[in-house]
């Protein structure tokens, strides 16, 4: 099934389409040091000028990086915490025109 919103990719090749707060969770969780260090997602079918993407960073922190262009955004933040990182994200998509609404 597309995305109506918006898909999450990781480097090993995972794959939600319009992931929820949970399935974030589990991406982020699931990084590792070796084949899968990062995430992103983007709006389903790529016509809208945001997009977000997780790197796991040395440590177990990860780096989350937002951006937007209809809002003039860009954000990099570092946080340890998955579960921070899915419950902002979540919000941050919330708010985001995704061309299917």
């Amino acid at each position: 099934m597309e995305a109506e919103y918006y898909s999450a990719v990781s480097e090993d090749g995972d794959r939600i389409e319009d992931p929820s707060e949970d399935a974030l969770f589990m991406m982020i969780g699931d990084l590792d040091g070796t084949d899968n260090t990062f995430l992103a997602v983007r709006p389903a079918g790529g016509a809208s000028g945001w997009s977000v993407s997780v790197t796991l960073l040395d440590g177990g922190r990860f780096e989350v990086v937002r951006r937007d262009t209809a809002r003039d955004e860009h954000e990099v933040t570092v946080s340890a915490s998955p579960n921070d990182i899915a419950r902002e994200l979540t919000i941050w998509l919330a708010a985001r025109d995704t061309g299917a609404r």
